[in-house]
């Protein structure tokens, strides 16, 4: 083995240490560690089974048709989450997200007005290959000007913003039926959505092959340490580029599962996205410096952050202060990643 790969390996091990993976030791102090690395993952489904028991508490009648309009309505926000989460994982961060999902749905539901299906599935995959390539230009620009991922993503957006204006000035359009049935309505159990099973779909056919390839351990490197990455032989920029180019993807299934949700194209149906999007990242427990954390936990955080308004509606208070409930929950998160990493160093 050659000292290339000494080093490679070094990375790799460190990337998967980083990911909450690694773990020598046993007996006693496995489990504590386990749930040190991997507190995301235990924690995000437990407070989404809370919020379920609650909302059930709430209102008795909740039941599976309400359950589907829940994971319709939460969809669009996880695959907003899923896109910021890939790139947040790398070091940056990414403001365009909303605007590119409106591109995304206006031109889903302007060029399947008036189509059949199998035509609909073509003009997807068209837009999928389009959000991977809007993803490519913010990679490549971002590698080649070096300026900061904010400036050139919050650029990024006004201008994806202004397409998704020219392509469709007001809400409109349409698509077939059975395109918007993928997310709709049930196929295998009445307490299994369609929609749930889309992002699942979603999730297993972009993000697995990512996460299991040496292009998700290099996200997790250069999230964690740039310099430390760029010595073990990791192609940071090229990694930076890729992770805005699966954060393109993502957005553009988020922009098509709109299409799928509303029925139409709307141009400013992005506005909330790009910022709640990240309120999920944080609430999901990854990292805002990058390097650590798990797609799963942004994804869950989503469905919270989409029941928070509907208890309020079930207890008769104005929806609107579901965003001082998130931005309270952010802070808490915050606070808590905070007071966890002081008492990691601790002595």
């Amino acid at each position: 083995m050659s000292a290339d790969d000494d080093d490679l390996t070094e990375g790799e091990l460190t990337a998967g240490d980083l990911r909450g993976g690694g773990g020598g030791g046993g007996g006693v102090g496995r489990a504590p560690a386990f749930l040190r690395r991997n507190a995301p993952l235990v924690f995000m489904p437990a407070l989404v089974i809370a919020f379920l028991a609650l909302t059930g508490a709430i209102h008795p009648d909740f039941g599976a048709f309400d359950l589907q309009s829940l994971a319709l309505g939460a969809l669009p926000l996880a695959l907003a989450a899923a896109a910021q989460t890939v790139v947040v994982l790398s070091g940056g961060v990414d403001l365009s997200v909303g605007p590119l999902m409106a591109v995304a749905n206006v031109l889903a539901a302007r060029s399947m007005q008036h189509v059949d299906f199998p035509t609909s599935l073509l003009l997807a995959a068209l837009i999928l290959l389009g959000g991977a390539l809007a993803g490519a230009i913010n990679g490549l620009v971002l590698v080649a000007s070096r300026v900061p991922d904010v400036v050139v993503t919050l650029a990024a957006g006004f201008i994806w913003g202004g397409v998704a204006l020219l392509i469709l000035e007001q809400p409109g359009g349409g698509a077939p039926e059975a395109f918007l049935n993928l997310a709709t309505g049930t196929s295998l159990a009445p307490w299994l959505p369609n929609a749930v099973l889309l992002l699942a779909a979603v999730v297993v056919a972009v993000w697995l092959p990512v996460s299991r390839s040496r292009l998700g351990l290099a996200l997790y490197a250069i999230g964690s340490d740039r310099t430390a990455a760029l010595r073990s032989g990791v192609a940071v920029e090229r990694t930076r580029f890729l992770a805005y180019v699966v954060g393109g993807v993502f957005s553009a299934v988020g922009g098509l599962a709109l299409t799928m949700t509303t029925g139409i194209g709307s141009p400013l149906s992005g506005t909330y996205y790009t910022l709640s999007g990240l309120a999920a990242v944080v609430v999901g427990g990854v990292s805002l410096t990058g390097g650590r954390g798990f797609i799963a936990g942004p994804i869950l955080a989503a469905f919270v952050l989409t029941l928070i308004p509907t208890d309020l509606i079930f207890l008769n208070i104005d929806p609107n202060y579901g965003q001082v409930i998130q931005g309270t929950l952010i802070v808490l998160v915050v606070m808590g990643g905070g007071l966890a990493t002081l008492l990691r160093q601790r002595p």
